[in-house]
């Protein structure tokens, strides 16, 4: 194989020029870059890309910290992620929480020794110190760590007002939701807080589930659903996450209650379990694909030196489905 000190020996000139016409970088002849080409192509000359990287002092990898790629919302993303990233030049190195103790410190350990460019955080840490006096690049989804560090989510605010209102529509007068738990700086809970504050407004009482930290596997919520129509029988309204309501569906059927009569389910995320059963359920949908273009656009950006917003916010819609 040959090898950059090849090159420039048939092209008759430094190491250091074909560096810089492989790169793009400098002052080169066009007589000099011309040898080079030439040289390249006798040779069949391919690249060190970990090389030409360390030259221009960065790995063209993103690290992107997600609690599960199982999971319909984030397997989602980080497929639409991957591509927008490509798109830019960016690879994508993923990294998944879920019973991975120290995960997300080797993730940012890698940021800081420079063997990735940026970081694209969106899992939920209970240790958001951890970026407090990091000096990189990274972009927050959905997550709140500190004043540095930008933000792009939904407008979950919007969401929570579209759920609450169609349930008010709907005739609802016992509604629960299912939350995750809330020790965790998410922007998410924005769309529980005001599903909860509408109903009220309302008149209307709103029960609160909350779930377990980390929780998302499909046993874990159908063993939630069962527990909440055990404790709570008086409900006729169930609020929460894709994959918690489509439990919660299940259930409902299997005790034989009518939807949407007996009980309206609202799903927060739409993803495409939401269609993918007898039921289309009625959900507010965040505009995934959209999100993640944005985030890559950011990091991007960050990475570039270029200063970007603090936070981002993309609109949600309510998408009307059989089950409310």
């Amino acid at each position: 194989m040959a090898s950059i000190r090849d090159v420039a020996k048939l092209a008759q000139v430094a190491p250091s020029t074909v560096s810089l016409v492989l790169n793009n970088k400098g002052y080169v002849s066009d007589n000099a870059r011309r040898k080079v080409l030439d040289a390249i192509e006798k040779l069949n000359y391919v690249p060190n890309e970990l090389a030409r990287n360390l030259f221009r002092n960065c790995t063209n990898i993103i690290g992107v910290i997600v609690p599960d790629v199982a999971h319909p919302f984030f397997g989602t993303f980080i497929s639409a992620l991957e591509i927008a990233l490509y798109r830019h030049g960016y690879k994508i190195m993923v990294c998944s929480t879920i019973e991975r103790e120290n995960a997300e410190h080797e993730i940012v350990d890698m940021l800081q020794r420079q063997m990735i460019d940026g970081i694209i955080m969106g899992c939920h840490s209970l240790e958001i110190g951890l970026y407090d006096n990091i000096n990189k690049p990274i972009v927050a989804f959905d997550r709140i760590i500190n004043s540095k560090v930008p933000i792009i989510r939904s407008d979950h605010e919007q969401g929570g007002r579209l759920a609450a209102q169609a349930m008010i529509q709907a005739g609802c007068r016992h509604p629960l939701q299912i939350t995750g738990i809330k020790n965790v700086s998410m922007s998410a809970y924005l769309h529980h807080a005001n599903f909860e504050k509408e109903l009220i407004k309302n008149g209307i009482e709103v029960i609160n589930y909350e779930m377990g930290w980390n929780q998302f596997s499909m046993t874990y919520f159908k063993q939630v659903a069962k527990e909440i129509f055990a404790k709570y029988p008086e409900v006729d309204g169930i609020y929460g996450a894709d994959m918690a309501v489509c439990a919660c569906l299940g259930e409902a059927r299997r005790q034989k209650r009518k939807i949407p009569e007996d009980i309206k389910l609202i799903a927060y995320d739409g993803t495409f379990i939401t269609e993918s059963g007898f039921y289309n359920i009625t959900a507010v949908v965040q505009p995934i694909n959209q999100l993640a273009k944005e985030t890559a656009d950011m990091i991007v950006a960050l990475i570039q030196g270029k200063k970007v917003d603090t936070e981002k916010i993309l609109p949600v819609t309510l998408r009307r489905g059989d089950t409310c």
